[in-house]
């Protein structure tokens, strides 16, 4: 009984690992979408519709908010301009 212990914990132990690279290896590809700068600016700037997205949807929803937000101020001060000249 002792030698099908010795044999299969070593082999339980490498399956495990081998699974726990592919979680890390899609968690890393998953985090490298989000930037520590884009972090930091949602939480200096966020809104609280964003930040209940946060909570709610995770940072992936609530940066998407943030950015369409930031991109229809810009689009609204391009519009601004070009009207003017």
């Amino acid at each position: 009984m002792a030698v099908w212990f010795v044999f299969a914990v070593p082999i339980v132990i490498m399956f495990f690992a081998l699974i726990m690279e592919r979680v890390e290896a899609r968690l890393r590809h998953a985090s490298s979408s989000v930037q520590e700068t884009d972090v930091e600016e949602f939480l200096e700037q966020a809104r609280p519709d964003e930040v209940r997205a946060l909570y709610g949807h995770g940072i992936g929803r609530a940066l998407e908010l943030f950015r369409l937000r930031r991109l229809g101020g810009r689009a609204a001060k391009l519009r601004g301009r070009r009207g003017r000249g």
